[in-house]
């Protein structure tokens, strides 16, 4: 064997040496220093919609994953029975200003009667006037209530939207407070990264964001609005003495926790249909040192 066959053999292993290096190196860096995580998630605000008094629900006017407008009427409780109480209501304001016109004229005639009309029968008219007032004002007050609740029976929506999980059909009984359907409030939607505790160093807030949702090849567009102040620790479960549940096993192997960071979407690719509940790719590029964005690992 020659010398000049020595060389290159040791030039070769040199080489692929330093290529195993700078490999070995890149994707340390790639792995456990740059900010990125396939955890990622879309998320969004819901709405529980409920209608706020109880009867029979005669119309529906959306179907499942309609998307609606703030104010857009969903759905109508039958209307008739508060409707008579409103009327009942108003009748009772009826009638207890006549009882309270009366009242008061008896009092001015008491006072007109000064000598001929005991001090205990004008105190007792005079009681009874200012009962009556506070039994109209009473009265007024469960007018407005009645009023309320026939408004309250058109249920509308809070927030533009999608609506979801719609089941309800005219003939339904709904309750008060019991919720009949979700509205998803699209202008709260966001992405939530899971980063590793690790990589939190690199992660502003303001920093820029590319995000890959999971069948899609577009990237979306964002900023970093906010890191997570803290996160459950599931060592301190509940105990019958009160102390922390420490684990008496420390394991060789230590996993970083993961901490939210939620992000802002800035710019959505067109014809790209943001589903709260998806699965995201998430690259942080630090404004100190952007990194390159990371590639989809799904097709």
């Amino acid at each position: 064997m020659t010398a000049l066959q020595n060389i290159i053999r040791v030039a070769v292993t040199l080489i692929a040496l330093a290529a195993a290096v700078l490999i070995a190196r890149w994707m340390w860096i790639r792995y456990e220093v740059e900010p990125w995580t396939r955890d990622g998630r879309l998320r969004a605000d819901t709405v529980q919609v409920a209608s706020d008094v109880t009867g029979l629900v005669t119309e529906v006017h959306v179907r499942d994953n309609d998307m609606v407008r703030k104010g857009q009427l969903l759905f109508l409780v039958d209307r008739a029975r508060y409707v008579l109480a409103l009327a009942q209501a108003e009748a009772a304001i009826l009638a207890q200003r006549a009882a309270l016109t009366q009242a008061e004229s008896e009092a001015r005639r008491d006072r007109g009667l000064t000598g001929l009309v005991s001090k205990e029968n004008a105190e007792q008219t005079r009681s009874r006037a200012e009962g009556l007032r506070a039994a109209l004002r009473s009265a007024e007050v469960n007018r407005d209530l009645a009023k309320l609740n026939l408004e309250r029976t058109m249920v509308t929506a809070s927030v533009d939207g999608a609506v979801t999980n719609v089941q309800l059909r005219p003939g339904d009984y709904a309750m008060a407070g019991r919720p009949v359907m979700a509205l998803i409030d699209t202008a709260s939607l966001h992405i939530d990264g899971y980063f590793e505790e690790t990589k939190l160093p690199y992660i502003h807030v303001g920093d820029p964001v590319t995000a890959v949702v999971m069948g899609l090849s577009q990237p979306i567009k964002g900023h970093v609005q906010s890191i997570a102040g803290g996160i459950a620790d599931r060592e301190r479960g509940a105990s019958e003495t009160l102390l922390p549940n420490v684990n008496p096993v420390f394991s060789w192997v230590r996993l970083a926790q993961r901490v939210p960071v939620r992000i802002i979407i800035d710019q959505v690719p067109k014809g790209t249909r943001l589903i709260a509940g998806r699965t995201v790719t998430v690259t942080v590029h630090p404004r100190g040192g952007p990194a390159e964005p990371h590639p989809s690992l799904w097709p």
